[in-house]
């Protein structure tokens, strides 16, 4: 088994609009709006009541501690904190996040929360949503009422998740909330959300925390490797998923958009203002990295509408295993992601951690109510070597968040795709750990045990903030 640094972080992932239910205590956001629209999602279910962590976080709780993860990254609602996006604040919804970091510190488990995991408060939908440049600014005032209340005890806050995804999905093709179908008149919400992220960043920083922004990360290669037409796609593909989110980040620049915009203007030109470029560029002190799985590129048929076409990449390597999403499992390309990333952008490159790795099975509990799930043992083993060999040859990985601690609602796809450690029967709430979430206890002690680690973060990039202590404060 390889062995990890000392003070690397093994964790689990979940998301707010996923797990937690309890629709009835917030507000109403952009997927509540989404799954009400007939057809919109597979099996026609909702997230308001998803695994109800909302009611069941204790018990929730208790499977992250016997598990033995030393950090849970989970994700804040917005609409829950600030129904209406803007203005009031529910001392409801805070003192529920109150109580789980609470809870999380007892047990031993550091809280890293995601400010925004998809779910925007319906009012700022209807106000532009990411289109509209002043999104920026109401999540730069909901940053500032999280931190203002947890953030004497949270010291690693992720602001986005996945930006490139929650774009392309709800904002180019239709197929996520909001449902726009803009095409490349969805570049400016990626914008407008690496704008926010820099504004919350800025005050996070002010509290003296440590800012992530994860993004969805992909090895792109051509389908055809002689063909030119192939490259070039590939290129294209990869500006627009990996290097739209990373080059502001840390170059200070957007690549070059221009496939994206006929005639050669970019197609950013008008959104993109004096000044935003410089509050983006530095804004995060490390990267959250999800990793499923490399991306096969080849060029567009003659009036598809984008410079790319995505085959399936078993038409590139036939015979690829593939999950039950259809996604395949290559757990090379996480090696090839993070090196690289080294090669890409070298010491501009700050300390990342992998905020989401996983799988979708159709796991279902045996005549004995064990959950078996072989294939996902096998997939974390690949991708923890893969990682290990990564670490091993220069890239500075801090810490392993598996997706995802119990199965939940997967956005479009309803309850159809299981990724968790652990079985939910949606119809009575019960948990069942699977044999993964046995092999991961595991593998997490037997890391312990070689490293010497009790599980705290000793490389942290915040050294002068040390991790808060389960006390609470006295908060309404």
């Amino acid at each position: 088994m390889p062995v990890f640094p000392s003070g690397f972080l093994w964790g689990v992932a979940t998301s707010a609009h996923q797990v937690e239910g309890g629709a009835d205590a917030r507000g109403r956001s952009v997927w509540d709006a989404f799954a009400a629209e007939p057809g919109r999602i597979r099996d026609g279910a909702t997230g308001a009541v998803a695994c109800d962590h909302y009611h069941r976080s204790d018990e929730d709780t208790g499977l992250l501690r016997n598990l033995g993860v030393s950090a849970y990254r989970m994700s804040l609602s917005w609409p829950r904190i600030q129904p209406e996006g803007q203005g009031r604040i529910s001392a409801v919804g805070l003192d529920f996040y109150d109580r789980l970091v609470d809870g999380l510190l007892a047990a031993g488990i550091e809280p890293v929360p995601t400010l925004y995991h998809w779910d925007l408060p319906l009012p700022l939908e209807e106000r532009g949503g990411w289109l509209s440049r002043e999104t920026a600014d109401r999540f730069a005032d909901y940053a500032q009422a999280a931190v203002d209340r947890l953030g004497d005890r949270v010291r690693r806050w992720i602001t986005l998740n996945e930006p490139f995804v929650h774009m392309a999905y709800g904002y180019a093709f239709g197929v996520h909330a909001p449902g726009k179908a803009l095409m490349t008149g969805a570049l400016p919400a990626g914008h407008h959300q690496l704008l926010a992220h820099a504004r919350a960043s800025a005050v996070l920083r002010e509290a003296g925390r440590t800012v992530l922004l994860t993004n969805n990360l992909t090895p792109v290669e051509p389908l055809r490797e002689g063909e030119d037409a192939d490259r070039e796609a590939a290129r294209a593909y990869d500006a627009l998923h990996n290097r739209m989110f990373l080059d502001p980040l840390l170059l200070g620049r957007y690549p070059d958009l221009g496939a994206y915009a006929p005639g050669g203007r970019s197609p950013l030109e008008g959104t993109v203002l004096p000044g935003d470029l410089g509050e983006i560029h530095g804004s995060a002190d490390a990267l959250g990295v999800n990793y499923y799985n490399p991306t096969a590129v080849a060029a567009p048929e003659p009036g598809d509408g984008l410079p790319f076409a995505l085959p399936p990449y078993t038409d590139r390597h036939p015979g690829t295993p593939t999950t039950a999403f259809g996604w395949p499992v290559v757990p090379s390309g996480l090696y090839d992601l993070l090196t690289g990333l080294r090669r890409r952008y070298g010491d501009r490159l700050p300390p990342i951690y992998i905020t989401e790795n996983g799988c979708s099975r159709d796991d279902a509990p045996d005549a004995s109510g064990r959950v078996p799930d072989p294939e996902r043992c096998t997939y974390m083993d690949g991708h923890l070597r893969a990682l290990a060999d990564a670490v091993a040859d220069g890239a500075d990985v801090r810490g392993y968040f598996a997706w995802s601690l119990m199965d939940n609602f997967e956005w479009a796809e309803g309850y159809t795709q299981r990724f968790g450690l652990v079985h939910v029967d949606f119809d009575t709430g019960r948990r069942t750990p699977k044999d993964s979430y046995a092999w991961y206890r595991a593998w997490i002690a037997a890391q312990r045990a070689r490293s010497g680690s009790d599980g705290s973060d000793s490389t942290d990039t915040d050294q002068s903030n040390p991790t808060p202590t389960p006390t609470r404060r006295n908060q309404p």
